[in-house]
């Protein structure tokens, strides 16, 4: 009836995945973005033979984003970057080193004796946590029961922060962020050879050779919900009509663009996102100026420090890419001046002299880390149907349930893809 049976509007990680998932299946697919180049938040700037990730990147080795990649079929180049590397602490403008083993606790002048021993038990117990059977509380109730030591508390939310990228633990469920801490701790986190743009190239190449249409610069200004079907109108004049619909782009733009959505369930879920952001500066250096410091994270406030070039190949001479971020907590009031100087503040401290060894740099005042995250005002997972509109589909980060960041939105492609050939089996059952 139509020339596509599915259009996805958005080219991010999520509506990449779902692509590839659908197309593999036999629909004919077609993928709308609106900017010049696909990937969102993925995409890597190339400068000068250096490729910098919007902030800091990890993929882990045991997520859903990992999993959904291999399912696919898909090898992503790259290290290890959990492996052999000793993690600093920032607090009160010192540098310490974090405790991760029985040699580093016993070691470790951040604890008192007494708390060498509590921590390690504690982190024993976080390893072998059963985090299915924790209820729906925020991660700062979880912690308040959990954890007396006010030092332990610094350290175990500096660790939720940088495997959540998200610095709000009054608003966090517990169970998806102790979910993500075990799969940091258990499996590590994979550093991509060229940026996470590889991981978009990826699954572009391999959507177009399976015969799904991508076009870029093409930008959707309304959709029509017509029962059975939905039209699709682009800023181009462009219409295209098709069955099924699939809005991989943020809430806010969402419902903008479905017409009469902020009277359904996506309305509701567009008021409860809540956007994560941060300050991010990423660097190109020629060298690093105090070779010890290759990870840090602040225990007194929300920030992080990684080299990412431990661990990935992000440059064809040698030059070594580093990424700092700061973590906004959604309900303060943001700075990004105050942030940059804070972050550059943070080099000075971990690597003096490390302006002298720039070759390229990007600032990032306010990121956009997440859309949404699971948290304590959202009631009910967002997606990925829209049940008042047939046909009618959401993905991305902000639609994870218990998955979060890239997880999120490549668990919610999937999720996506498979309702929407779940229910078209269950029309052919129908209909035979």
């Amino acid at each position: 009836m139509f020339k596509y049976d599915v259009a996805i509007i958005g080219g991010g990680l999520a509506g990449l995945t779902a692509a590839n998932l659908l197309v593999r299946e036999g629909k004919k697919v077609v993928v709308l973005e609106k900017s010049n180049r696909l990937g969102g938040r993925a995409i890597t700037n190339e400068k000068n033979g250096v490729h910098l990730n919007l902030g800091p990147h990890g993929l882990y080795l045991s997520g859903d984003a990992m999993t959904i990649l291999t399912e696919l079929g898909l090898s992503i180049p790259g290290g290890n970057a959990s492996k052999s590397v000793q993690i600093h602490g920032i607090l009160n403008k010192s540098v310490q080193v974090i405790p991760t083993d029985f040699s580093s606790i016993m070691s470790s002048s951040l604890l008192s004796w007494k708390s060498k021993f509590v921590f390690g038990k504690f982190m024993l117990k976080l390893m072998n946590l059963n985090v299915g059977s924790i209820p729906e509380v925020s991660l700062k109730e979880w912690a308040d029961v959990e954890i007396s030591d006010p030092m332990i508390r610094h350290v175990f939310y500096s660790i939720c922060r940088l495997t959540t990228y998200t610095n709000a633990p009054t608003l966090q469920l517990a169970k998806p962020v102790l979910k993500q801490v075990q799969r940091s701790l258990k499996g590590g986190v994979l550093y991509v050879d060229g940026g996470w743009g590889t991981i978009v190239e990826k699954l572009r190449q391999q959507a177009i050779t399976s015969g799904v249409d991508i076009f870029s610069n093409k930008n959707v200004v309304k959709i029509e919900h017509h029962g059975d079907y939905q039209s699709i109108l682009c800023s181009d004049g462009t219409v295209l009509d098709v069955a099924d619909c699939i809005v991989a782009a943020p809430p806010k733009e969402a419902v903008k663009m479905i017409k009469d959505a902020e009277h359904t369930s996506l309305g509701l879920w567009n008021e409860q996102a809540i956007s994560i952001t941060a300050s991010c500066i990423d660097l190109g250096l020629k060298k690093l100026p105090t070779p010890q410091h290759q990870f840090a994270i602040g225990l007194d406030q929300s920030l992080f420090f990684t080299n990412q070039s431990r661990a990935a190949k992000l440059s064809d001479d040698g030059t070594v890419v580093v990424s700092l971020a700061k973590y906004h907590n959604p309900i303060e009031e943001i700075n990004v001046n105050a942030d940059k100087q804070q972050l550059e503040s943070v080099m000075d401290l971990l690597h003096p002299g490390w302006r002298q060894e720039i070759v390229v740099q990007q600032f990032l005042p306010k990121l956009t880390v997440s859309y949404n995250f699971p948290h304590s005002k959202r009631k009910g997972n967002p997606g990925p149907s829209i049940p008042e509109m047939k046909g009618m589909y959401i993905a991305g980060d902000w639609t994870g349930h218990e998955e979060v960041l890239a997880d999120a939105a490549v668990a919610s492609g999937k999720r996506a893809a498979q309702e929407i050939l779940k229910a078209n089996e269950m029309i052919v059952i129908k209909e035979g």
